[in-house]
């Protein structure tokens, strides 16, 4: 998501350019009368345990919502009191995906408080994820909050074996019948939805799948709605105009795209700087000291570089009830194309399509990395062996959003989900109200030191 490629950091929360203007909703369809909004279908109701604040209950979704595969699970789900909130429920949306929603929600909520006057904020842990997250210990430890550090073969096939064949029902197909369910139970003819990283592509998937449910749409950091590129040929350039404009608000004096570039090619360790720059985003959005590093690196002194790509992967480690990796590689696998196709494409012959792919990839897609970069992404690499399996259908990608109100967030200091991928996702969105926040990173909303972001949500989900 993915990609999905949001951080847990970065989605523990979620101007200087506004284009466009608010959009026309959809006109009205034949529909019986708008249920009266309660959450009477959330089971369970009580104070959440430590933040009693808030309301916390369950949702009974099938394992399978075509039914043809016995069971359930259980969903938690937390929302503010204000059940008759003028403008309805806001549904906001985390990320990874293997992100849950309810330990967040006090946090969210303080960062939306000026519109829970108007909205009724809700947010649920999507399956696989929270106090039942899919749990795979092999690949959480080799991955932490990482999306592209590399695992363990060993680690990828225990989380396959150990998932079963009932790993195929974590897909974002799954999700957002779910959240259909929920909308249901909550009493909702329509939501707003709020989406951030990983959340975004789910609420774009939802309101393709449920165009009438939908009254506006928040996507911060987003992911496109045709999905994340696992050989991230957006994010490899984008890291040369990220780190260019870091250094030049910073007063660096070196190139650190070259550098990246130089250093790349003496040591082959580009998946490994792509996947500390990613994390360290979260921390700095100026990336203090980088520069330094790539600039001592390309002469011949790769110490400090590397002591950096050591810090950070020590800082990344995470416990599944925080991100699930085992549900993170079910639903990548799941949801996206490969340079060998989908899941469902035979085992055997996907490694002899990665290298031919890896072979025909050009120095302009993939500098200032190189395409063994590309081709040795964890991300990737966890689905190349991930066991054949049905995939979901998915929506073709032409078509268009439905015409509702969007705003589309992003920072220009992102590597996770780099800009380039909001204005793919804004051909797809009827007018869309686009926000780039200078010296932002990921997770606009809850990460920005400029509170443009946030004032651009707050106009929107008000008017």
């Amino acid at each position: 998501m993915t990609s999905t490629r949001g951080r847990v950091a970065a989605l523990l929360g979620a101007v200087a350019m506004v284009a466009g203007s608010t959009l026309a909703t959809t006109p009205a369809l034949a529909a019986p009368a708008e249920p009266a909004r309660h959450g009477g279908g959330i089971a369970g109701q009580a104070p959440c345990q430590g933040a009693p604040e808030f309301t916390c209950g369950t949702l009974t979704v099938p394992l399978d919502h075509s039914g043809a595969t016995p069971g359930s699970l259980q969903l938690d789900v937390a929302m503010t009191g204000n059940a008759d909130a003028p403008k309805g429920d806001l549904l906001f949306l985390a990320g990874g995906p293997g992100q849950p929603g309810v330990p967040l929600i006090r946090r969210i909520a303080s960062k939306l408080t000026p519109v829970l006057k108007d909205y009724r904020l809700i947010m649920f842990d999507q399956r696989g994820t929270g106090e039942r997250a899919l749990q795979c210990p092999g690949l959480q430890e080799d991955m932490g909050s990482s999306d592209l550090a590399v695992p363990r073969q060993q680690s990828i096939a225990d989380c396959a074996a150990t998932l079963g064949p009932n790993a195929r029902y974590y897909s974002s197909a799954d999700t957002v019948a779910d959240m259909d369910l929920l909308r249901q139970a909550l009493g909702d003819r329509r939501l707003t939805i709020d989406g951030v990283s990983y959340g975004t592509f789910v609420a774009e998937r939802y309101a393709l799948a449920h165009p009438a449910h939908v009254a506006r749409l928040v996507l911060d950091s987003v992911v496109p709605q045709q999905g994340y590129d696992p050989l991230d040929l957006i994010a490899l350039p984008a890291t040369a105009r990220v780190l260019r404009t870091a250094c030049q608000a910073t007063g660096c004096t070196t190139d650190p795209a070259a550098d990246l570039a130089a250093t790349v090619r003496r040591y082959g360790n580009g998946a490994q700087i792509l996947d500390a720059l990613t994390s360290y985003e979260f921390a700095d959005p100026d990336y203090g000291g980088v520069p330094e590093a790539l600039h001592e690196a390309a002469t011949g002194q790769p110490a400090k570089l590397q002591t950096f790509i050591d810090d950070v992967r020590k800082n990344d480690a995470a416990p599944a009830e925080f991100l699930s990796q085992g549900l993170h590689a079910a639903t990548l696998c799941a949801d996206g194309t490969y340079p060998w196709g989908t899941t469902d494409t035979p085992v055997a012959g996907r490694a002899a399509a990665l290298e031919r792919t890896r072979q025909r990839l050009t120095t302009e897609q993939t500098w200032p990395y190189d395409a063994a970069t590309a081709t040795g992404l964890g991300s990737l690499l966890v689905c190349l062996d991930w066991p054949r399996e049905p995939v979901p259908p998915t929506p073709p990608a032409h078509r268009k959003l439905p015409n509702v109100p969007v705003l589309l967030l992003g920072g220009d200091r992102d590597l996770s989900t780099p800009y380039e991928w909001l204005y793919q996702q804004a051909k797809s969105t009827h007018k869309p109200q686009i926000v780039i926040v200078p010296g932002a990173a990921h997770s606009v909303q809850t990460r920005a030191a400029d509170p443009a972001g946030r004032q651009a949500v707050y106009d929107f989900l008000l008017k």
